[in-house]
């Protein structure tokens, strides 16, 4: 089967993680008789010294007519400062938004030879196995801005359409797991949280009987992420929320640089690591790539190639059990980007 997929390698340690997917995806086209054409295109930073513009209109294009698109990070110092009118950032919300991809799809799984790479006990560890499911294009991020001279204002907007929609993707993954659902929001002081669990309390009860739902506050939902990280399945909250929970979250795997992502909507699946463009170690090749095949891995199941997906997954696992680690799980490894890359080729 042939497919176009449009490649943002983006900034900092972005080109090199994106070069690691392009290699896996190239593995599984030889094993599997597939074609990928995968071309890429500017975002962030690189965009904004190139044309001015942190998401031309050549990028928007080609991800829209693209079967999928591959992100690897963006920003970085050079355009680091907040008061200026064009940022990396303003690419990445554009490029939600222009996809309409509404749900970001966080999966966390703890491996068993990395329960020392966490901070946490390894006791609390076993058994933590949860996807966070954070809708994208709404919320704070997205409300209309001001900025005067002694005040500034965000505001953060939700429409019960938007509700009802990120339940359903959340509704349909718990009904594949353990059928267990916590919804997060700040429901004793926000008009919209309240809106959310108001919505969500409704929409569940009427499509989806078998689910148990539970409501959390934000806040008591980040202590007992770290308490009891087992406690969770399947966790449905808005943008700001699910933005930081999830990066929260990344510690219980040992590193950000494992955890994968999806961003889905009703046409065209963007897919990235969770992690940004690390600038202190772009360069050095010693990123770890693994959350970027990890999120390959993800587009080919979004892609309906479960084998092949599949085919990733284990070879990154068994890379990770034959003690493959870059520096951010292994302080003490002289494992680069390209070994680690070189490790899950060879395994497929």
């Amino acid at each position: 089967m042939k497919f176009t997929i449009a490649c943002l390698p983006g900034d900092g340690i972005g080109p090199e993680v994106s070069e690691s997917v392009v290699r896996v995806l190239n593995a599984i086209a030889e094993k599997f008789s597939h074609q990928f054409e995968m071309s890429d295109y500017l975002i962030g930073g690189c965009a904004i010294d190139a044309t001015g513009n942190p998401l031309p209109e050549e990028t928007i294009n080609a991800c829209k007519s693209a079967d999928a698109v591959f992100l690897g990070a963006i920003g970085g110092p050079k355009w680091d400062d907040p008061n200026n009118k064009v940022r990396p950032e303003q690419g990445l919300l554009k490029l939600r938004s222009e996809l309409n991809v509404f749900s970001n799809i966080r999966p966390l799984t703890v491996f068993p030879t990395l329960l020392d790479a966490s901070p946490l006990k390894p006791e609390l560890l076993k058994n933590v196995d949860f996807i966070v499911v954070r809708e994208l294009t709404g919320g704070i991020y997205f409300g209309a801005k001001h900025k005067g001279k002694d005040f500034a204002t965000d505001e953060c907007r939700y429409s019960v359409r938007e509700v009802e929609r990120i339940t359903k993707v959340a509704c349909e993954l718990a009904m594949q797991r353990d059928k267990r659902l916590t919804s997060v929001d700040k429901a004793n002081v926000l008009e919209t949280s309240r809106l959310w669990r108001d919505v969500v309390t409704g929409y569940v009860a009427e499509n989806y009987p078998e689910i148990q739902l539970e409501h959390q506050l934000v806040d008591s939902c980040a202590m007992k992420l770290i308490q009891e990280p087992a406690h969770f399945d399947v966790i449905l909250t808005e943008n700001m929320f699910g933005d930081i929970l999830s990066d929260e979250a990344s510690v219980l795997a040992g590193s950000m640089g494992l955890l994968a992502s999806s961003s889905l909507g009703d046409g065209c699946g963007l897919f990235e690591p969770i992690h940004g463009s690390a600038p202190d170690i772009a360069g050095q090749g010693i990123a770890n790539p693994y959350a970027s095949i990890l999120s390959a891995a993800m587009m080919l199941r979004w892609l309906k190639l479960s084998n092949e997906a599949d085919a990733v997954e284990q070879a990154v696992q068994q890379a990770i059990a034959d003690g493959v680690l870059t520096r951010d799980l292994n302080s003490d490894s002289q494992v680069s980007t390209v070994d680690a890359t070189n490790a899950v080729v060879e395994l497929i």
